[in-house]
């Protein structure tokens, strides 16, 4: 027979979150780079890249948004302060980003929303 201790354990091990929300947010440049190009290629659940840009001469924290080879725009200014510092120390693999809204009736630079998760690494 188990012991309290062993069954709590079992639990915790049972509900192991694997991925947690860090942040939404829309895709702020959208109609200056190749969101037109990609918009009809998009669906609500593609996965996107972030890739860090520490030479973007209009923010130093910039992180821009990609999908395939379409650069969609960048994280906001205002939410990519951390994310940056991690992408650029190598933690890329850890987040997980995706489309969770698409509006083709709103102006360009609110038509994408995207969420951004960190995964589990280890075991």
């Amino acid at each position: 027979m188990k012991t309290q201790r062993e069954n709590i354990s079992e639990m915790k091990e049972a509900k192991r979150i694997e991925k947690r929300h860090l942040m939404n947010c829309r895709i702020a440049g959208f109609s200056y780079w190749d969101g037109a190009e990609a918009f009809e290629k998009l669906k609500i659940g593609t996965p996107l890249d972030l890739v860090r840009e520490p030479d973007n001469r209009f923010d130093p924290y910039a992180v821009a948004i990609y999908y395939e080879e379409y650069k969609l725009g960048f994280i906001p200014r205002d939410m990519n302060h951390e994310l940056s510092k991690y992408l650029e120390m190598g933690y890329g693999d850890i987040y997980e980003t995706r489309i969770t809204r698409l509006a083709p009736q709103e102006h360009p630079e609110q038509q994408v929303e995207v969420v951004v998760k960190i995964r589990r690494v280890n075991g």
